[in-house]
C-alpha cells in the first residue's frame, strides 16, 4: 500500500477559509477600534477648543465676534480643520454673548450617538440637529448629516 504525503485540496481549503473568517473579524475589530480612538480624540480636541476659546474670550466676558477663523488667527486653534465631521464647523457667540457654542456638522449617526451618549463636563448644553439633548433623546438620523451644538454659557 502507497502511503501519501502532504493534504488534500479539501482540508487546504478549509485551513484557507478559516484563515479567511479569522482575517475578517480582525478588519472588523481593527475598524471599531480605530473610529473609537479617532472619536476619543476628537472629543479630547473639542474640550480644548472650548477651554481656549474661554481663555481669550472670557477675559472681556463677550464672546461676540468668536469664530474659528479669529480663533486661528489669534492662536487658539493650530488649524481650522474640524475635529470630526464636515468642513464646515464653526464656533459662534450665542445670542446674548454671554457664551459660544461649537457646532460640527456632517457626523454620521455613530458618531452622533457616540457625543450625545453623556454630556460633556465642560459643555452647558448639548442640541442635537437643532433639537435641545435630554437624558432620554438623542435625536440623531441614520444619514451622515447630524449636528451637534455644545453651547457653553
Amino acid at each position: 500500500m502507497i502511503q501519501e504525503r502532504g493534504a488534500s485540496m479539501i482540508e487546504i481549503i478549509g485551513v484557507l477559509a478559516i484563515a479567511g473568517i479569522m482575517s475578517a473579524a480582525a478588519i472588523a475589530m481593527y475598524q471599531v477600534i480605530r473610529n473609537n480612538q479617532t472619536r476619543k480624540i476628537a472629543s479630547m480636541e473639542l474640550e480644548q477648543i472650548a477651554r481656549n476659546t474661554e481663555m481669550l474670550m472670557g477675559v472681556r466676558g463677550d464672546y461676540t465676534g468668536v469664530s474659528v477663523n479669529y480663533l486661528v488667527s489669534a492662536g487658539a486653534l493650530d488649524n481650522a480643520y474640524a475635529p470630526i465631521g464636515g468642513d464646515d464647523w464653526s464656533v459662534t457667540a450665542t445670542t446674548d454673548g454671554a457664551g459660544f457654542s461649537i457646532n460640527l456638522t456632517q457626523l454620521s449617526e455613530g458618531e452622533c450617538q457616540y457625543f450625545t451618549a453623556t454630556l460633556p463636563k465642560w459643555a452647558t448644553r448639548v442640541t442635537v440637529n437643532n433639537v435641545e439633548m435630554t437624558s432620554t433623546t438623542s435625536n440623531c438620523f441614520s444619514t451622515d448629516t447630524n449636528r451637534i451644538s455644545f453651547i457653553v454659557e
